[in-house]
């Protein structure tokens, strides 16, 4: 099912207060008076309306993803991926890069909508978890590297971070989870692109991916790991060579010389597409051998672990990375 802009309704508190028992007396002593007025008057809090400025950094969070500014996994929690998606927004507007969520980015960081919404899981969305194999052979057997379980499938399909997403459904039991059960999640629903990137730079020092326009206009922002291995990190102007939606993954033993399995294999082995394969739902290749934009199974460690030499994103950033680019599209990986 497809989120939903509806928002859970209010129960309405009663205004009316319950009888006063009295020691001793009559009963119509005891009655109410039905002309008397309620000892505390109950004024029901104001509905919200939208459009409206963000006022935390969780409505924060959700406001920069639907713009395009993504800061990772939301958690609500302020850190150096949701400053950095800040100060991406802040240089938008014409504001103080400060990364700060101050009263003029508040004021101009504005939600059209709820920041949460309605969502529920498909008899479909169900059959299509599988296990993930421990083994490079066994993941290499597999029909599909899905999601393995109903809370990674949520989370991901809300740019959200697991936890946080069990925080705001706290009743629910995951492993029996059947589907149609209302989910509270991030509305993170993003109006479609009209244009390609003309350009995208990328931040080795800041570990970030912008992409632009023509005019020089920003388009998107997401964080992204890089090599662990310096000489591993290319600098200077690469080129798109393909852009290809849910790849197959060719492992090659070569590429993980730490693992044992991997040298006692000897031998590469296709890896079946899915949001858990390496290189997760996109590969971007670039001109430069065995390099490339992709997505990733472990959103949670984007721009903060390292990786073999490609240029990794969370899979929803590098999902909405597969609208803007495309065959040539100039790519600067700046120090």
């Amino acid at each position: 099912m497809s989120l939903a802009a509806a928002h859970p309704a209010r129960s309405a508190l009663a205004d009316t207060p319950s009888p006063i028992r009295e020691p001793s007396g009559s009963a119509a002593a005891l009655a109410p008076d039905p002309a008397a007025p309620p000892l505390v008057a109950f004024t029901p809090p104001p509905a919200r309306t939208y459009p409206r400025s963000v006022e935390t950094w969780l409505e924060a969070q959700i406001a920069l993803a639907r713009q395009g500014f993504s800061s990772g996994s939301i958690d609500g929690v302020p850190g150096d991926q949701s400053a950095s998606a800040l100060r991406a927004f802040q240089q938008c507007r014409g504001l103080a890069e400060t990364g700060q969520l101050n009263d003029e980015s508040r004021a101009a960081l504005e939600l059209d909508r709820p920041p949460l919404t309605l969502f529920a899981l498909t008899e479909a969305d169900l059959a299509s978890l599988q296990p993930l194999a421990k083994t490079w052979l066994g993941k290499s057997q597999q029909t599909a590297l899905a999601h393995e379980t109903a809370l990674e499938l949520v989370a991901e399909r809300t740019h959200s971070s697991p936890r946080f997403i069990q925080s705001l459904n706290p009743s629910v039991d995951w492993a029996a989870l059947t589907a149609g059960t209302p989910l509270s999640v991030p509305d993170v629903t993003r109006e479609p692109l009209l244009t390609q990137a003309a350009r995208i730079e990328i931040r080795l020092a800041e570990r970030l991916l912008q992409a632009r326009d023509a005019a020089g206009k920003l388009l998107a922002h997401f964080p992204v790991s890089i090599a662990r291995d310096v000489e591993k990190r290319p600098v200077g102007e690469l080129h798109v060579t393909l852009v290809i939606a849910d790849p197959d993954y060719t492992f090659n033993p070569a590429t993980f010389p730490e693992s044992a399995e991997a040298q006692e294999l000897g031998r590469r082995l296709m890896i079946p597409p899915g949001p858990n394969n390496p290189v997760g739902v996109a590969w971007i290749g670039l001109d430069r051998t065995g390099y490339g934009l992709h997505g990733t199974p472990t959103p949670e460690q984007v721009g903060r672990t390292e990786s073999h030499g490609c240029f990794r994103l969370a899979n929803w950033d590098a999902h909405r990375l597969l609208e803007l680019a495309w065959v040539g599209l100039p790519v600067t990986v700046v120090p």
